[in-house]
């Protein structure tokens, strides 16, 4: 039997949690989870100049807010350093690395050249054959970097999302994994962490598929087999170009303060290049775990559809129970004044009721609050475009209304039946319809022309605010 597979992610504190990091966390998560195995997260920490401990909060506090929880971690990269130099003693020692004393601008210039040539732009590998005693008295003295030695032939390997993929050899030059301050490169600290966290499947986006080869030969100078490699296509924008900033708003914590649920947004990034095998679109985190096979990434780039999002999320909020959203609303409603956290207690059957009303046409949590704001004040924002269509006459309309008004008082029971009857009774009486009455008067009461059953939404107001 097979053991339960490790996995993992391992974002950079140089950015924020993005996007595609996040897409990328899901699916290892997903994954893991539908196969009983371990999600490990590694932060990748080595470039110290550009790591911030601000930005590493800001990623776990993304991943927690969308549930992606780790088995283990946070591990640090940096902290693997004295490991990662023993490995490339041990490729050394094995003749797969060798000291370079080449300087940087010696490179630069045979880069050069073989552009000049019409060759790929290289490293030539002239110091791969330097006599080990001349490498042993320069090393004493010069600085040096160590490069791994590309072996000649291919390096191929069965991709779960691309299939069968092959790089020739001769088209990657000598590539460095230690640099001459002592610190490693980024392609062998990945190989050498992997390695020691006994990872058995790489999920990471398409860009990384360029390194693949080099890591896998890593693994095999080493003595070790590589991971499963599953290499997901990139998310782009509307426009068909890479998904950047230019798109909008891309850090997960952006999402958050717009009033999207995790669960919303979680839904949404899984079926970015990712599909369950029929229509179904609106699913919750069991089910996406349930149904989360890496058989089922497509090969085609997914595009970042922000409607679409929106939908969803509307999807999510609607089937929320309402006393889970007031926990999830009650902060954004404080913080602009619209009710109180001592309101909102001692009235919780009664919001529980406002928002089983309006909840199903909000697409955000900061639409819905302001859907909620008519049912607590007298003091509406009213939307222009809905006072100019049904407030057009303004004096007719408040004598229409007033009229209403003068009925409505008479109601004792202010049932949604009798409501409905009084107004359609006195519109005959007026001789107009009935919605010359209906929009101005939900105009009045909600501040827009769009609500749910104008007289659900007076039922739940009351009789005073009304």
């Amino acid at each position: 039997m097979a053991s339960a597979p490790r996995v993992r992610f391992a974002p950079s504190p140089t950015g924020f949690l993005h996007v595609g990091g996040a897409r990328t966390a899901l699916f290892n998560w997903l994954f893991a989870r539908h196969e009983g195995g371990v999600f490990v997260l590694r932060i990748e920490d080595t470039d110290r100049e550009r790591s911030q401990a601000e930005l590493t909060q800001a990623i776990l506090d993304g991943l927690e807010w969308l549930g992606v929880t780790w088995d283990e971690g946070p591990h640090h990269q940096a902290d693997g350093v004295e490991r990662h130099r023993a490995d490339v003693q041990r490729l050394l020692e094995s003749g797969a690395a060798y000291r370079c004393f080449c300087t940087p601008e010696q490179v630069d210039e045979m880069r050069a050249q073989a552009h000049e040539q019409g060759r790929a732009a290289a490293y030539d590998g002239r110091c791969r054959e330097i006599p080990a005693d001349e490498v042993e008295r320069r090393a004493k003295d010069e600085p040096f970097t160590v490069r791994f030695r590309m072996p000649e032939g291919e390096t191929v390997w069965d991709d779960v999302v691309g299939g069968s993929t092959r790089f020739k050899n001769s088209d990657i030059e000598d590539f460095i994994v230690l640099r001459t301050d002592g610190t490693p490169t980024y392609n062998l600290a990945v190989v050498s962490d992997d390695l020691e966290m006994k990872i058995s499947h790489v999920i990471r986006g398409a860009d990384h598929v360029s390194n693949t080869p080099k890591q896998i030969q890593i693994y095999r100078a080493l003595g070790a087999a590589p991971p499963v490699f599953s290499h997901v296509p990139l998310i782009m924008g509307p426009d068909g170009k890479r998904l950047s900033k230019r798109h909008g708003s891309t850090a997960v914590g952006e999402y958050r303060t717009a009033g999207f649920l995790s669960s919303g947004m979680n839904n949404f990034l899984a079926l970015l290049g990712w599909s369950p095998g029929d229509d179904t679109e609106f699913m919750n985190v069991d089910e996406l775990v349930e149904r989360f096979t890496l058989d089922r990434i497509n090969v085609k780039s997914a595009i970042f559809d922000h409607e679409k999002l929106e939908w969803l999320n509307g999807q999510h909020i609607a089937n929320t129970p309402s006393p889970r959203l007031t926990e999830l609303v009650k902060p954004i409603l404080i913080a602009a004044g619209v009710t109180t956290e001592e309101e909102l207690k001692k009235r919780s059957e009664w919001f529980d009721s406002v928002l089983d009303l309006v909840k199903t046409r909000a697409r955000t949590l900061n639409e819905l609050c302001e859907r909620v704001r008519p049912f607590f004040s007298r003091d509406l924002e009213f939307d222009p475009a809905a006072v100019k269509k049904h407030w057009k006459h303004p004096e007719e309309v408040i004598d229409r209304l007033s009229q209403l008004l003068s009925e409505l008082s008479k109601n004792e029971a202010w049932s949604e039946e009798g409501l409905e009857a009084q107004l359609r009774a006195l519109a005959e009486l007026m001789g107009v319809g009935a919605g010359k009455l209906i929009h101005p008067l939900r105009v009045a009461i909600t501040g827009s022309a769009v609500s749910p059953g104008i007289f659900e939404v007076m039922i739940v107001m009351g009789r005073e605010l009304v």
